[in-house]
């Protein structure tokens, strides 16, 4: 649909994630890209390609190593080989994505960002780590395995947690657990006068369980993702956009950041969505046409409209 889509004036200028983390565009390049783009890959190549594709979690430089490798591989990764590519590909712009940041901590002795990556890759797979994930009892316990590795806090081991639970290596649900990051603190701390001795993360957690009276409560019509309701890891993604869309609409409410980084900017690429094929939902989709017009960030202005108010567990909300 042609521009505009909101008379926000944040939302219109401002690049936000979707209200569902696997709607976002990177996610979705994820998911159909690199997960479920060949049912023939190893549980140690998938784990591979699922691991590399989140360090970088740019969609211009797996685009380059599927290139120069002919699809990534366990029967192809090479410590040297793959610096090397990436060597290449950092010499024509960036290699890393701004979404996330990344200890860049010399911890295997170099002094290259990447390589240092690409010798923790190395040290995952000499170790076993699908291994571990095969044999994990719950969501927690892949994070817990993630976390044992160098350059991996707790955020991101969690956002490779979730990705990891994408494929078919896993199917925990996403409501089992969750770790707010930095974002969605900065977010918490501003919706919540006092959290009532609960911790972000069970925070968290109360919003997924009272989504649906919160929508009758403030009578939002929520377009929710063709039968599936907001999960752990969207609700942690929706407060850290409240967190950025505060910093336009709200700069009374002070946090350690007070600009969004990036503008939005229209992709020409189309976005055909799909979904990992255990959630049972990809034939809901409707036709491109319909794409643009499904929940998301336009569901984020009449929400921080709200005024003060006491909700049943007792957490006063600012007024935003």
């Amino acid at each position: 649909m042609p521009a505009p889509w909101t008379s926000d004036p944040v939302l219109l200028n401002y690049k936000f994630c979707n209200a569902y983390r696997a709607s976002d565009r990177v996610s979705q390049f994820l998911i159909r890209r690199v997960i479920y783009v060949d049912q023939n890959l190893s549980p140690e190549s998938l784990l591979l390609r699922i691991v590399l594709f989140r360090l970088f979690s740019r969609i211009d430089t797996w685009v380059g190593l599927e290139a120069a490798t002919g699809g990534v591989s366990v029967g192809n990764f090479d410590f040297e080989r793959y610096d090397a590519i990436l060597a290449r590909l950092r010499s024509q712009g960036p290699i890393y994505t701004s979404a996330f940041i990344l200890s860049a901590s010399p911890s295997f002795g170099h002094t290259v960002k990447h390589r240092n990556h690409l010798a923790l890759v190395q040290r995952m797979l000499s170790t076993g780590l699908s291994r571990k994930v095969a044999k994990a009892a719950s969501l927690r316990s892949v994070y817990e395995s993630l976390l044992d590795y160098p350059l991996i806090g707790p955020f991101m081991a969690y956002q490779i947690a979730v990705d990891i639970n994408y494929s078919e290596l896993t199917d925990f649900s996403e409501n089992d657990f969750t770790v707010a990051g930095p974002g969605a603190l900065r977010g918490i701390a501003k919706v919540f006068d006092d959290l009532s001795g609960l911790s972000p993360s069970q925070v968290i957690m109360y919003m997924v369980a009272c989504q649906e009276d919160a929508f009758l409560r403030h009578g939002l019509s929520f377009r929710d993702l063709f039968g599936r309701s907001l999960h752990a890891i969207d609700c942690q993604n929706l407060f850290c956009e409240v967190d950025k869309y505060s910093r336009q609409a709200f700069p009374e409410l002070r946090s350690n950041r007070v600009k969004i980084k990036a503008r939005f900017r229209q992709s020409a690429a189309p976005l055909h969505l799909f979904y990992p094929p255990k959630w049972q939902i990809n034939q809901r989709v409707p036709l491109q046409t319909d794409v643009m017009r499904i929940g998301g960030c336009a569901n984020v202005s009449p929400v921080l409209s709200q005024g003060a108010g006491v909700d049943a567990a007792g957490l006063d909300r600012k007024r935003l």
